[in-house]
């Protein structure tokens, strides 16, 4: 079995901070690489190693793949993680990352081909007997023929999704034929400019939604656990703002045929290490349809360790290094209530526009009676517009739900940040929110209840 003396993590802010952390406690060395815009990062210095990968655009450094792993190669690095987001979900890297010599932490790179796909993705959960939303063929740029046909057999209003990632990102929903054109060029052209392929598909939007994904983690045998489910429902654009684990009052059928059926997809495909099935649950149907599926950490992964007392990132790193026998589903167990919160810098009332600027001061409230942040920021540093705006994750446990928002709810009172706009108020104002506070949840809750006229 191959020995992780050095690991490279390919990513930056607070999951590079939560990975090397897990290192630290295995006894594992880290390299960290840095933009230049975050040279001064918390990342940074928290690694045993650093080395500049590059200007601040993303696609100048934490996208330049060859660049990471030249470093990997300089630093004497054994294995790479890349964390979510960037280059977690390329097929392309992992390949350059094995064929380099080094152990890729996650997926084999055909599964992230077959998985990072929407479509196909579908494709393959249809076959394996999961239940997907109607939906079309795809649309390449400039090969429109016969869309508003398939728009028009799936039913108004329809979704128009990037094929090639782009999570809520990469979605935009068209309400009658008038407007799809237009929706679907500025989708394709988001695409093309952001993943690199601009081509789409149409898929039925679901009117009263819940967003409810299923932890799996699969052993690369065509053997997979699940680690329960967690809801996803609270967003903003798509965008995925306070989850929690379990998903509350769901019917316990559905529950379980979601979890059977996320092991199901894992199974078909030998997945291996930490993944996400995510799931369209219809609150007026009662049924579920299969979304997409991460191949990667989630950026809600705490949500589950809380419940679980599993640390994922240490399971991601055993599997890939051959240390991690195969589980046992009944040696899982689920306890409590987790609810997990992430703060960006943004101004809601300004329809959640990005706040870049310096962070004079912050302060955080103890880590302690099942408190957990989950952050890189510190007084001084500068929220640049280069990246996402996420400053940090609160999570809160509690033996039931009610503990768990009531505990959140006393952190975010205490969280300090001047120097940036946030949503912390924001947040705390969602948490009282009835429809919030009685499980009535939907992807709509924040444009329904929440975001002032």
């Amino acid at each position: 079995m191959p020995e992780i003396r050095t690991l490279l993590v390919a990513n930056r802010g607070e999951i590079a901070c939560r990975i090397i952390a897990t290192c630290r406690e295995m006894g594992i060395r880290t390299v960290a690489v840095y933009s230049e815009a975050d040279a001064g990062a918390a990342h940074v210095s928290m690694a045993d190693e650093a080395h500049l990968v590059g200007p601040a655009p993303a696609r100048d450094s934490y996208l330049r793949g060859d660049t990471i792993i030249d470093i990997a190669g300089k630093t004497s690095a054994d294995a790479v993680h890349p964390g979510y987001g960037f280059l977690s979900e390329s097929p392309d890297f992992a390949r350059a990352v094995t064929a380099a010599g080094l152990l890729w932490i996650g997926p084999d790179a055909s599964v992230i081909e077959q998985m990072g796909d929407k479509e196909k993705a579908r494709t393959l959960a249809r076959d394996s007997g999961v239940p997907v939303l109607s939906g079309s063929r795809r649309f390449a740029l400039g090969d429109l023929d016969g869309i508003e046909d398939a728009a028009a057999e799936i039913g108004y209003p329809v979704l128009v999704k990037a094929a090639c990632g782009g999570g809520g990102i990469g979605m935009r929903r068209a309400d009658d034929a008038t407007a799809l054109r237009d929706v679907v060029a500025k989708t394709q052209s988001m695409a093309e400019r952001l993943f690199g392929d601009g081509t789409v598909y149409l898929e039925r939007f679901v009117g009263r939604a819940r967003h409810v994904e299923v932890q799996v983690f699969g052993f690369g045998d065509a053997t997979a656990v699940h680690l329960f489910d967690r809801d996803c429902s609270v967003q903003r654009r798509f965008q995925k703002v306070i989850e929690e684990a379990p998903a509350p009052d769901l019917p316990e059928r559905v529950r379980s045929a979601m979890r059977e059926a996320a092991i199901q997809l894992s199974a078909a495909v030998s997945y291996a290490g930490a993944g996400t099935v995510e799931f369209i649950y219809d609150v007026d149907r009662k049924d579920f349809s299969f979304l997409e599926m991460n191949t990667r950490i989630q950026v809600e992964h705490p949500a589950t360790e809380m419940t679980t007392g599993i640390d994922l990132v240490r399971w991601q790193i055993e599997q890939a290094a051959g240390y991690l026998d195969p589980i046992d589903q009944d040696a899982i167990v689920q306890t409590g209530h987790a609810v997990e919160a992430r703060i960006y810098a943004e101004r809601p009332e300004k329809n959640f526009l990005p706040s870049p600027g310096t962070i004079e001061t912050v302060s955080w409230p103890e880590e302690r009676g099942g408190l957990r942040i989950d952050h890189a920021v510190r007084s001084g540093d500068t929220i640049t517009p280069f990246y996402d705006p996420m400053i940090a994750k609160v999570i809160a446990f509690g033996p039931d739900r009610a503990s768990a928002i009531a505990r959140l709810e006393t952190a975010l009172e205490a969280v300090r940040i001047a120097g940036v706009s946030t949503n912390v108020e924001f947040l705390r104002r969602v948490l009282a929110a009835p429809d919030f506070r009685g499980a009535r949840l939907t992807t709509t809750i924040i444009d329904d209840l929440l975001v002032p006229a």
